[in-house]
């Protein structure tokens, strides 16, 4: 019989990390011109540039922006969404990243979150200050239609079925206060989540994903 051959593993791109006190920070390049100093956080989902970040990025907001909920104690704060053409750390860089313009009272630039991050598999190392990240995107086969595993493909079609059901119910909230200003805003970013996830679909369906991973 003839031995099966293992698929290579992929080559983890090393990230160096500094502390800053409890924190990790990394370099990024946003847009291959800007770079600054970004804390890392795995559990984020999204990642965080600071007003001032997006303002040399030459970015404007405006009534059209699509805005994301952020949930505090004791409000909600829509916080502008927009798209970043590429972001880089150390040699790993991903295309058109969603990314929010929030101030962090930490007073850093930014926050690379999982915007960024889900694209690899991420191996922190505090102790030597570096992360590892593995590309999630392998060889396409059968069990890994596009080059991806079902842990990734399901997890795409939660997070965007997560995220509009939760913009949808403050839809009906600011709709039931009669607050058309936010209601306008949160109708633009479920129509811009509708269209990624339109094009998450399309993207599965050439790749020859399940229907019960999309779900």
């Amino acid at each position: 019989s003839v031995p099966s051959v293992k698929a290579p593993e992929p080559t983890g791109i090393e990230v160096p990390l500094f502390r800053k006190h409890e924190l990790l920070l990394t370099e990024v390049t946003l847009n291959g011109r800007v770079k600054r100093y970004f804390i890392v956080d795995t559990g984020a989902s999204f990642t965080l540039i600071n007003r001032q970040t997006a303002k040399e990025l030459g970015i404007t907001v405006d009534g059209q922006t699509p805005v994301l909920p952020i949930f505090t104690a004791s409000d909600v704060i829509l916080t502008p969404m927009v798209n970043l053409r590429a972001v880089r750390a150390g040699e790993a860089e991903a295309e058109n990243v969603d990314v929010l313009i929030h101030d962090l009272p930490s007073g850093t630039s930014g926050l690379l979150g999982n915007s960024f991050l889900n694209r690899y598999k991420v191996v922190l190392d505090s102790v030597h200050g570096k992360m590892t990240l593995y590309p999630l995107k392998g060889e396409a086969s059968p069990d890994r239609p596009g080059g991806y595993s079902r842990d990734f493909w399901t997890g795409q079609f939660r997070f965007y079925h997560r995220t509009l059901e939760e913009l949808k119910r403050l839809n009906a909230k600011y709709q039931k206060q009669g607050n058309r200003s936010e209601q306008t805003r949160i109708h633009n970013t479920i129509r811009y989540f509708e269209n990624q996830l339109d094009e998450l679909e399309r993207k599965a369906s050439l790749a020859g994903v399940p229907r019960h991973w999309r779900e």
